[in-house]
């Protein structure tokens, strides 16, 4: 593969504007899909139960392909698993507006599914690989923006249709646009090889994340994820109460979660990845102490220190790892995302089931209607404050760990 003199490669940015399409198709693929299920239960009769299990198959496709992706991403290349992404969002978006069933639809929301997972397999390494240093951290920053800043702009896309009385079949087709753009910019262009010899190979691979610095990681990305997707999926309904709305509430997260996520070199360059991850967590754990306290005007105040906390988790956690432990590889990566996702999915149960045990607590207090719902969600967000206090814990002992491990190397240097 060509590089330029800084030994980048000579098409990574063609490369990196193809991975923020393919992440907006991820994005809008989410967003719209959640915006037309009421006109989907409507049409074709579905229950609230089989509304879910079609959500579900998103849920499972995307850490499925992931893993599969990490595993065989130096054996067939990043450009394959985009070819297959592309075949798997190109068939499901059209079984979705033409099966017209349910299975039709579990096998659809699969196949997107699938399709999202290979996004994230095949441009998180190639992400790492074509860039260096800050500008790598840059980047990965950068590309991950296109999360909430797709779901920002498909929320709205979905919504004025909607209102508009477009039906849910022309939304649907909306998410062939992003994917037909990625499709082009990736055509005939090759990809770059490995940074370290160890990460093209299994074997490295699994070394790497034996390591105690991986496994320390992965379990902080688990802690990471729900504490950005489990408020992010409950604090909508809960806050529907407290006079907010929830539309702006959610609009406002992901728009700053994207525009932070822009500069999220700047903070990286000026903070280090360790120091921002441990700032994120304190600033998330303030947010979602405001959300289970706040009402009114204040709810969107507590929206901005949320957004902040959490929009650098996800790419700084996949950037501390493909900068930090490279021999983990595509597949370290890759793994590492699918726990994000797992732990999202895992803990969405046990905290409906907090919310249960709350309304139940606040109805025995002698609160009812919409105070009950308020009073009980808020007290749940209150215990979910728990997920970042553990990462406040967790990442300045990483803090240390790292200032440590860099003098132990400046120490080696210089007796050498």
């Amino acid at each position: 593969m060509e590089t330029t003199t800084n030994g980048m490669a000579s098409n990574a940015n063609r490369l990196f504007y193809g991975s923020c399409f393919a992440l907006i198709t991820t994005a809008f693929s989410f967003s719209i899909r959640a915006g037309i299920l009421p006109q989907l239960g409507e049409e074709l009769s579905l229950s609230g139960e089989q509304l879910g299990f079609i959500n579900s198959m998103w849920f499972l496709g995307f850490p499925l392909s992931m893993v599969i992706g990490g595993l065989i991403y130096h054996k067939v290349g990043g450009k394959a698993i985009m070819q297959f992404a592309f075949f798997a969002h190109a068939l499901g978006i059209i079984l979705t507006i033409y099966s017209g069933s349910y299975i039709g639809l579990l096998i659809s929301t699969l196949l997107i599914g699938l399709g999202n997972g290979c996004t994230e397999a095949a441009c998180n390494p190639m992400i790492a690989d074509a860039y260096q240093g800050n500008r790598m951290s840059t980047m990965m920053n950068r590309f991950h923006m296109w999360f909430p800043g797709g779901i920002a702009i498909g929320s709205l896309i979905s919504s004025f249709m909607t209102d508009m009385h477009f039906g849910w079949q022309t939304q649907i087709w909306l998410i062939l646009v992003p994917t037909l753009v990625y499709a082009y910019l990736f055509f005939g262009q090759s990809w770059p090889k490995a940074k370290v010899e160890e990460a093209a190979t299994l074997g490295g691979n699994f070394k790497a994340m034996l390591s105690p610095l991986f496994l320390f990681m992965v379990a902080c990305m688990a802690l990471t994820a729900i504490s950005e997707f489990g408020p992010n999926q409950w604090v909508g309904l809960i806050l529907s109460k407290s006079g907010a709305n929830p539309m702006i509430i959610l609009a406002l997260t992901a728009g700053l979660m994207a525009v932070a996520r822009f500069f999220g070199g700047d903070m990286v360059k000026q903070f280090n990845q360790t120091g921002v991850l441990l700032g994120s967590a304190v600033l998330a754990t303030l947010g979602i102490y405001l959300f289970s306290t706040q009402t009114g005007a204040m709810a969107y105040v507590a929206a901005i220190f949320f957004a902040l906390g959490v929009a650098y988790f996800w790419p700084n956690m996949i950037g501390f790892v493909a900068d930090k432990i490279p021999k983990s590889g595509a597949l370290g990566l890759s793994i590492l995302g699918a726990v994000g996702m797992f732990s999202s999915s895992i803990f969405q149960p046990i905290i409906g089931g907090w919310i249960d045990a709350d309304k139940a607590k606040a109805a025995a207090q002698g609160f009812t209607g919409d105070e009950l719902e308020l009073v009980s969600g808020q007290a749940t967000l209150l215990t979910m404050t728990i997920f970042p206090g553990i990462l406040i814990v967790l990442f300045t002992i990483l803090y240390f760990w790292m200032k440590s491990k860099k003098e132990d190397k400046v120490e080696a240097e210089v007796a050498s």
